[in-house]
């Protein structure tokens, strides 16, 4: 029997949990992308029809990342948030060990186009651009305000905690770079004083981990690295300049900083402008450390593949954001 075989005979049981009436598995196919999970897009089928499905599963045998929490507590995520108006997919069933195929979750194939590029340039979502910002916004504010009580126990990660955490990442790779160094002490001398109340945090929410289609946001993707923590946190990310993909404009190259705050407030958020500075200085040097880490697998051996040495030699594009961000501080100092 095939790997694929294998794969398409373990999650017709898990599927069948979900779709009794499901008898077979067609169209089963890897899609390409993401570093650390797998995502495979295959029908259903039921008699007549065909049910399009995604499987997202960590493969027997991987590792996870420090920080991802794990595809059983992102499925109950999914299913948690889905209920208080927030567009992510349909989760249809979770794989158990004895499915045989690794750990992960079947959900819906939601029409919609991910492809950065393509959203920012098609003609076909030009509509959809002059929305999306605002869209986003709103999206961002409504699953900030689930009960967190509600949710998987996730970790905690505000400001203070954040900074540590990715100053010790970038401390075991072992690459001297200045510009983070002068990056992350800048984040020291400027961690926010006031707390804040603990929200549910996507921390990877941008451009790239959404489906649009004509009519702006159909689904929010890729939960793998949620924690609790600042909200401000998800709108500072979403700002960063490596998800504008040569784009001027500020949010995901498709919208502006008022526009995405005027949607956030529209579905009841509150925005603080200087905290949303703070996290998007924090995502640059954080996207920073993630690339050279990237570099440092491919570089070690322990996963060469093309996409880690590609997305590793990135990290020197936010050597060059940082000082932009760190300059336009210092104007207005």
């Amino acid at each position: 029997m095939t790997d694929l075989e294998q794969i398409a005979q373990g999650l017709l049981v898990a599927v069948r949990r979900g779709l009794p009436d499901a008898r077979e598995i067609a169209g089963l196919r890897a899609l390409p992308g993401g570093a650390s999970q797998e995502t495979w897009a295959f029908d259903a089928v039921t008699g007549e029809a065909r049910v399009p499905l995604i499987l997202r599963r960590s493969p027997p045998g991987s590792r996870l990342p420090a920080e991802a929490i794990g595809l059983e507590n992102e499925a109950a995520l999914l299913q948690e948030v889905r209920a208080h108006d927030v567009p992510v997919p349909y989760v249809l069933s979770v794989l158990r060990e004895d499915d045989g195929i690794g750990r992960g979750y079947v959900m819906e194939r939601v029409a919609g186009e991910a492809n950065s590029r393509r959203i920012l340039r098609d003609e076909r979502y030009a509509q959809a651009r002059e929305q999306l910002a605002f869209q986003c916004g709103q999206a961002l504010a409504r699953f900030h305000r689930v009960a967190l009580d509600r949710l998987p126990a996730l970790r905690r990660g505000q400001a203070r905690e954040e900074v540590a955490y990715y100053r010790r990442r970038h401390a075991t790779v072992g690459t001297p770079r200045p510009v983070f160094e002068l990056a992350f002490q800048w984040l020291e001398r400027h961690l926010p004083e006031t707390p804040v109340a603990d929200a549910l945090v996507h921390g990877d929410f941008r451009n790239g981990n959404i489906l649009v289609d004509e009519q702006g946001l159909r689904a929010i993707l890729d939960w793998e690295i949620a924690h609790f923590g600042d909200p401000m946190e998800d709108l500072g990310w979403m700002c960063v300049n490596s998800w504008r993909y040569g784009r001027e404009l500020p949010v995901g190259g498709f919208g502006t900083r008022e526009q995405l705050f005027a949607g956030y407030e529209a579905a009841g958020g509150t925005v603080d402008p200087q905290r949303v500075r703070f996290w998007e200085v924090f995502g640059t040097l954080k996207w920073g450390v993630i690339c050279e880490g990237m570099a440092e697998s491919y570089q070690s051996g322990d996963v060469r593949t093309v996409e880690r040495a590609a997305v590793g030699r990135r990290a020197s594009e936010a050597e060059i954001d940082l000082l932009v961000l760190l300059q336009e501080d210092c104007r207005h100092a």
